[in-house]
C-alpha cells in the first residue's frame, strides 16, 4: 500500500497568516475608530480645489507672459519708432522701385 516516511523526510507546511476574520479576534469598534466617508459634497469639496488651483496657474501664466513676452515688445516697439524717420524710408524705397504710383 503506502510507503511510511520518517516525519523528518515529509515536507513542513509553512505556518498560516492569521484570519482577518477569525471570529476569536473581532472586537466591537467604537463608531470614533473610524473616520465616515465624505458621501456630501465630494464634487463642491474638489471643484473648489480645481477652481482655485486653475486661478493660481493663470495668474501665474499671465504674469509670465506680461513679463517675458509684451513688455520686452512694447520695448523693443518704443526704440524702433523713437528714432524712426517715414520720409526717409519712404524716400529710400521710392529709389529702390517699391512704389509704381510715386516716382
Amino acid at each position: 500500500m503506502g510507503v511510511l516516511q520518517p516525519p523528518s523526510a515529509r515536507m513542513a507546511l509553512p505556518p498560516q497568516p492569521p484570519r482577518l476574520l477569525d471570529p476569536r479576534r473581532i472586537t466591537t469598534m467604537t463608531s470614533s475608530a473610524l473616520t465616515k466617508p465624505q458621501m456630501r459634497g465630494l464634487l463642491a469639496k474638489r471643484l473648489r480645489f480645481h477652481i482655485v488651483g486653475a486661478f493660481a496657474v493663470s495668474l501665474g501664466v499671465a504674469a509670465f507672459y506680461k513679463f517675458a513676452v509684451a513688455e520686452p515688445r512694447k520695448k523693443a516697439y518704443a526704440d524702433f519708432y523713437r528714432n524712426y524717420d517715414s520720409m526717409k524710408d519712404f524716400e529710400e524705397m521710392k529709389k529702390a522701385g517699391i512704389f509704381q504710383s510715386a516716382k
